[in-house]
């Protein structure tokens, strides 16, 4: 990372520079032979009282006394992705809220209230996607009102790490006293290598709703009710995946190797997929957990991704939480990357 000029370290940003992306240099350990040095690249988010606070695109805020650096500079916007499909944030950010609708909505603005009973945060928080009409301070007290009155805690929904992201609202959330509980990474990747993974999808059987046995397998159905399936079932074009369970021993799963499904056992694995124009979303990709490797997961992504393939998709996306190590391996060797994160904050 090059910030000398003749030879020379500088620092060459001021406070006129925040809202950009900024690459630092500081001082970390004592003066002198002994000094340590750290590097920071991120949105500069604000630069008051001798303190810059820069935004990374994980969402981790780094605040700067400004006497420790050494050099800085404004850089250009993340590079784009050598592979997969180009998608701006907003794009992607319109798409993903259309995969996983709530129940009631209200606007604020260009911001979204969302509410479903609690049923996931993606579905019970704020999408703040341009100008609430308000001073930010003002609009999130409005949000705290609108939750509060639904007996809900108040979420809002941010992203960072891509052009056009949210970094300047991150770090406004947090000086008004919300605190990020949990981030996930949205990956994108081309749809037909999906699809061209090697699995016997013909264990796998598709369904536009959800039934019982599906319910059963997925995790988050633990307070069942009419807003849990409203949120399931919402999306342009939605499908879900089954493997059912089979009787044990070693061979394949559900009416493969052999085995012969047992229609009263919890599915092997499940799955959905919402198709919406070129994009195609996964989500609830679920295996029990005693049929694990076993390339379950695979399977339920291929099928899925070959109707996604017939109904004229070209791109996938999903979200996956940055501590699941199991499935961002799984991910990254059918190709997805990672475009941007996102993060819920929470009011105090």
């Amino acid at each position: 990372m090059e910030f000398t000029i003749g030879g020379r370290l500088e620092v060459r940003i001021t406070p006129a520079d925040v809202g950009k992306r900024v690459s630092v240099r500081r001082r970390t350990g004592g003066g002198g032979t002994g000094a340590e040095f750290t590097d920071v690249v991120g949105v500069l988010t604000s630069w008051n009282d001798g303190v810059l606070s820069i935004t990374r695109k994980s969402g981790e805020s780094v605040h700067i006394v400004e006497t420790s650096l050494v050099a800085g500079k404004v850089v250009p916007a993340a590079p784009a992705r050598r592979r997969g499909p180009a998608a701006s944030f907003g794009e992607l950010a319109a798409v993903t809220a259309r995969a996983w609708q709530p129940v009631e909505s209200e606007a604020l603005g260009d911001w979204q209230l969302r509410a479903a009973g609690g049923f996931t945060r993606r579905a019970n928080s704020a999408l703040p996607l341009g100008d609430p009409g308000l001073p930010v301070g003002e609009a999130l007290g409005r949000v705290r009102d609108w939750y509060e009155e639904r007996g809900l805690p108040a979420y809002v929904q941010t992203a960072t790490g891509a052009e056009g992201t949210q970094e300047l609202l991150c770090a406004e959330l947090e000086r008004h006293g919300w605190r990020r509980e949990v981030s996930a990474e949205v990956r994108i990747a081309a749809l037909a290598p999906v699809g061209d993974l090697e699995a016997d999808v013909r264990a796998v059987r598709l369904t536009r709703e959800p039934d019982a046995a599906w319910l059963a397998r997925y995790q988050r159905f633990s307070t069942p009710g009419p807003h849990v399936l409203r949120v399931l079932g919402s999306g342009p074009s939605v499908w879900f995946a089954t493997v059912p369970g089979d009787t044990g021993g070693t061979g394949g799963t559900g009416g493969t190797g052999g085995q012969v499904a047992d229609p009263d056992a919890p599915p092997a694995a499940i799955g959905r997929c919402v198709v919406d124009g070129r994009w195609a979303g996964f989500m609830a990709v679920e295996v029990a957990p005693e049929q694990r490797r076993r390339g379950l997961a695979t399977t339920v992504m291929a099928a899925l991704a070959r109707r996604a393939l017939d109904e004229g998709a070209s791109a996938a996306w999903l979200q996956v939480e940055e501590d699941n190590e199991g499935a961002r391996e799984l991910y990254d060797g059918m190709g997805f990357a990672a475009h941007h994160r996102y993060h819920h904050y929470r009011s105090a």
